[in-house]
């Protein structure tokens, strides 16, 4: 094979960013071949837009059994993502899946077993694993830079959304349709970095989720979570849709370091001597160790969607290492699910967490929505956005 044919599923405000730079000829290796969305109005839209350059499905059987496709990218709203991956599994297709993996990690989980049976790649649109900064960030901390983690807090409130965005579909901030709120669309790269640049896992977690604080939604749009870890490090996460201006600052503290992301920039400090080491010789009383701020060379563009799209299918044709392995989606998941959870039940959540649980608190939900049905629905411009 020296050339992927990709169907994208689902064309609305992802979809159709996705079918842009395909037919703009951006993915060496790849065409776009096939669309398939159930809604016709998706497919006009479709065509309206970029003429009728590809095969348009609204049959999902006849899709997938089109002979048309290698590969599927799956840009449905969120509870369809696990289930058509494993479709598309069982028709002998790779598969690369926009955020979130899903809605609730039982069903991730099953995706990742129907993964785990077929030799065919499988990637996440984790995008932000593009970015050299946050690279460069994994880098330090996964050569031990900071040394032992300590401390995480990441404060992430610039993705206002008003109401009329709630409103541009009849999925969206709705238990049924999309399983939650900020959590479930916004935050799943912010997650995904949260436990990647880390390596870790929360041991335990405590959460307060607010649901419909600032908008007319039933779902969570104000989030102030808090974790613990194995080794004693402990983490905040704060984030909101309903405030601006916005602010994005992750800072990780580690006994030898501190590195500070904010507007697209990273500042790194580290101490001479390690903070424990420091404390055991001091006898001073008031001191500290000194510190360095070293300027870290950041290279390289971020990439974004195709760059994940390019990697994804030169892991098909070359066989590149995956940036976003599928099978790692359950992990940022894993964080959301936990974050609701917590909520739901007023108390700690252990990890791994008790998926049965979840899923019962999340269909109790669905059944007790009151929120009327919204019927319209707009194909958004997402440049600029995660």
């Amino acid at each position: 094979m020296n050339n992927v044919r990709i169907g994208i599923i689902g064309v609305g405000n992802m979809g159709s960013a996705h079918s842009k730079y395909l037919l703009d000829g951006a993915i060496e290796g790849a065409t776009l071949n096939a669309i398939l969305d159930t809604d016709p109005q998706a497919i006009q839209a479709f065509t309206t837009r970029f003429g009728e350059r590809v095969a348009t499905f609204v049959d999902e059987e006849a899709f997938f059994q089109s002979g048309l496709i290698d590969a599927v990218l799956i840009a449905t709203p969120h509870y369809d993502h696990a289930s058509l991956a494993i479709k598309a599994f069982e028709h002998d297709l790779h598969v690369l899946c926009e955020k979130p993996a899903g809605v609730y990690t039982k069903q991730v989980r099953e995706m990742n077993e129907a993964a785990s049976k077929t030799d065919k790649i499988f990637s996440m649109m984790y995008n932000q694993r593009t970015n050299p900064l946050y690279q460069k960030l994994r880098e330090l901390i996964q050569d031990g830079e900071l040394g032992e983690i300590r401390r995480i807090n990441w404060l992430i409130t610039n993705w206002y959304r008003s109401q009329s965005y709630y409103n541009s579909g009849g999925w969206r901030a709705t238990w049924s349709g999309e399983g939650g709120g900020v959590l479930i669309n916004q935050c799943p790269h912010q997650l995904d970095l949260w436990q990647w640049l880390t390596g870790m896992m929360p041991k335990r977690m405590r959460a307060f989720c607010q649901f419909g604080k600032y908008r007319e939604i039933e779902v969570e749009d104000d989030v102030t979570a808090y974790a613990e870890y194995d080794n004693g490090a402990t983490a905040v996460f704060i984030t909101t849709t309903g405030e601006t201006p916005g602010t994005n600052r992750l800072e990780i503290s580690g006994d030898r370091g501190k590195v500070v992301v904010e507007n697209g920039k990273l500042e790194f400090w580290q101490l001479r001597v390690s903070e424990p080491e420091f404390n055991q010789t001091y006898t001073g009383g008031f001191g500290e160790p000194e510190s360095w701020k070293i300027d870290i060379p950041i290279k390289g563009e971020e990439t974004e969607h195709p760059g994940i799209t390019q990697n994804f299918v030169d892991a098909i044709l070359k066989g590149t290492p995956l940036l976003a392995p599928g099978e790692e989606g359950i992990k940022g998941l894993t964080l959301s699910n936990a974050m609701q959870l917590s909520s739901w039940t007023d108390d700690w959540v252990e990890f791994p967490i008790d998926e049965e649980l979840y899923y019962q608190h999340l269909q109790d939900r669905i059944k007790q929505s009151t929120v009327e049905k919204k019927t319209a629905k707009v194909t958004l411009d997402v440049e600029g956005t995660y």
